[in-house]
């Protein structure tokens, strides 16, 4: 089994433990996103608050709306990522050896090398499973009808202006699917495409930052072993340091991948990219592209941190079997 397998699913496997930890959080995290009215009561609401009032009005499903495309979309994208992660950090280690042997580096892979890696692996992540996401965005930002609100139709007209609808339907994943084929045929399946590909520069950042501190790490130790709990802390800062970054570009993806009203006010509607920044700065001002920041922070950190841990625990767990199978193989083979 090759290391890039391994290692992609390993990820994959990272990836989905995570997701289930975290998702409320992040259903949470995209309805914050996704709220353009500055007004409304509910964009003042910590994460807790917002979960909550979720539980209470639309009930404990809600918060895992979407969850199994969610579950295949991260599985698909940690498994994608880590798989040509690999494969494309080999290239890079090959190439760091054979200038060592040319004499003009100490054969180590550099951080621009690291980038470019992180950076072609996200591009191929992105282009292969944005219309999972699509999907998953619009499953998240999804609004039940409340059955305990006194003013029930203000609040189902407030929602019609922005990107949610009263639920007449199980809003399933099939429906998901046909009502972003219907709006905008196959090309609505990878909407936010731009940003997200623009967006790359997080796992990029965040994989730059882990690799320099455990090479730091490793190095002052003068040894290669590190403990999950390290591994943990290491991958959570990684990961603070790329959301902080890219936080506004993530922001424009969600708005544009969620429901678009086309009746409503046209302050609310995004024909693309360039225009969803020109309306966010007009009618919301910068404040806009960081809504629910904290969440995501918590959010990302935590999953990040949970990733990285499982992923090397599978890595090893799995070099251990390998291990122990080729001696088993060696012992019984007749002399």
């Amino acid at each position: 089994m090759s290391d890039a397998l391994i290692n992609g699913l390993a990820g994959a496997g990272g990836g989905i433990i995570a997701q289930l930890i975290t998702y409320p959080l992040s259903t949470v995290n995209t309805r914050q996103q996704t709220e353009r009215d500055p007004k409304r009561e509910t964009s003042s609401q910590g994460a807790l608050e917002r979960m909550c009032q979720v539980v209470k009005e639309e009930g404990w499903e809600r918060l895992y709306g979407g969850l199994m495309p969610s579950l295949v979309g991260t599985a698909a994208s940690q498994g994608v990522y880590y798989y040509f992660y690999q494969i494309f950090r080999n290239m890079a280690e090959a190439a760091a050896l054979q200038k060592k042997k040319m004499g003009v580096s100490d054969g180590s892979v550099g951080m621009l090398s690291s980038l470019l890696t992180a950076a072609l692996s996200g591009c191929v992540n992105v282009l292969l499973t944005n219309p999972i996401w699509v999907v998953v965005t619009r499953m998240q930002a999804h609004r039940k009808e409340s059955n305990h609100a006194p003013d029930q139709g203000l609040l189902v007209s407030t929602e019609q202006e922005t990107i949610s609808a009263v639920e007449l339907l199980p809003y399933g994943t099939s429906r998901v699917i046909q009502e972003i084929f219907d709006e905008a045929g196959i090309r609505g399946f990878w909407k936010g495409v731009l940003p997200s590909l623009i967006m790359v520069s997080n796992p990029s950042i965040q994989f730059m930052l882990y690799e320099a501190m455990l090479s730091k790490l490793r190095k002052r130790r003068n040894s290669n072993r590190v403990t999950a709990l390290e591994i943990f802390f290491l991958g959570a800062l990684a990961k603070l340091g790329a959301t902080v970054v890219t936080y506004p570009l993530l922001v424009v993806k969600a708005r544009l991948q969620a429901r678009q009203d086309k009746t409503g006010d046209r302050r609310h509607h995004y024909k693309g990219t360039r225009d969803a920044i020109i309306k966010m700065i007009r009618y919301e001002g910068l404040n806009g592209f960081y809504k629910g920041m904290g969440t995501k922070i918590v959010q990302s950190v935590l999953a990040a941190a949970v990733i990285f841990t499982m992923k090397e625990e599978l890595v090893r767990g799995v070099h251990f079997l390998l291990a122990k199978q080729a001696a088993k193989t060696v012992k019984l083979k007749p002399v």
